[in-house]
């Protein structure tokens, strides 16, 4: 049986019924939301992803969104504090393209990167995390440049473990975690330099969705052919997509680059 935008929206609206949440369907823009009724806030879903995922996963596509929405709106109705909170105060990279404001309107702490990515700061929760506005900032009486030194010392000590591959003579790894802040481990500079310095050849760097980081030791032009494609495949299927370019790590500096086939990359 194939599944529609009205047929999700019955099965959301069974597995989200709470007698706190309103629910409401937009069938001009495929919406579907969930929100609180005393404060309004809440979240819209895409009903055609949602219904991609589900042809391609079954149930436990329905199953993971619903964990995550429940999870969200519980976020959204508890009061949260950064005092007594600092050693799960974390960065995160997003794409330039990621809002710097909260659907309120409230200004999120956020800093340049690359031309490409931005680094953002969460305050984990355990099973999800919540992204620190300038509202939150100033109740605590924090600075920007508190709140990146107190992420920056937490990120150094999050362990890195790799998977290597080698591929037509280059080497590649991968730092999976699945914990949230894999892509923000390309932030550890001490590690990048480590890396860097036991590379054969050029180093290079991808951080194609939230939950993966790239290292590639490029030693000959193929290698530069693989990874544009391996970081075209982790980023279209990435829950939080970032960039599908990859970056060169040399002289402590993240260039993007544009990678052409069978040619050393272009710098953007």
């Amino acid at each position: 049986m194939k599944m529609t935008s009205l047929k999700m929206k019955k099965i959301l609206e069974e597995r989200l019924s709470n007698s706190a949440y309103n629910t409401s369907y937009n069938r001009d823009k495929d919406t579907f939301r969930v929100e609180w009724k005393t404060t309004k806030q809440g979240m819209s879903i895409t009903m055609p992803n949602v219904v991609a995922k589900y042809n391609e996963r079954g149930d436990e596509a329905v199953e993971e969104l619903v964990e995550h929405v429940t999870e969200a709106l519980r976020i959204m109705n508890e009061d949260h504090q950064l005092t007594g909170m600092e050693k799960h105060i974390y960065p995160v990279i997003r794409a330039t393209s990621f809002p710097t404001e909260t659907k309120a309107g409230n200004k999120l702490i956020c800093k340049d990167h690359t031309a490409e990515t931005r680094i953002y700061y969460a305050l984990d929760l355990g099973k999800s995390y919540r992204l620190i506005d300038e509202p939150l900032l100033e109740k605590e009486g924090f600075t920007p440049e508190r709140l990146n030194e107190i992420a920056t010392f937490n990120l150094r000590s999050l362990k890195i473990d790799m998977k290597q591959d080698r591929v037509a003579d280059n080497d590649f790894y991968f730092v999976a975690h699945q914990d949230g802040y894999d892509a923000s481990r390309i932030l550890n500079e001490a590690f990048l330099e480590e890396m860097k310095a036991n590379c054969k050849g050029e180093l290079a760097v991808a951080v194609p969705h939230q939950d993966v980081l790239i290292f590639a030791d490029i030693q000959n032009k193929t290698g530069y052919d693989i990874l544009a494609q391996m970081t075209m495949k982790f980023f279209a299927e990435g829950r939080i997509p970032i960039t599908s370019l990859s970056f060169i790590y040399d002289n402590k500096t993240l260039d993007p680059v544009f990678i052409l086939a069978k040619n050393r990359p272009e710098k953007k």
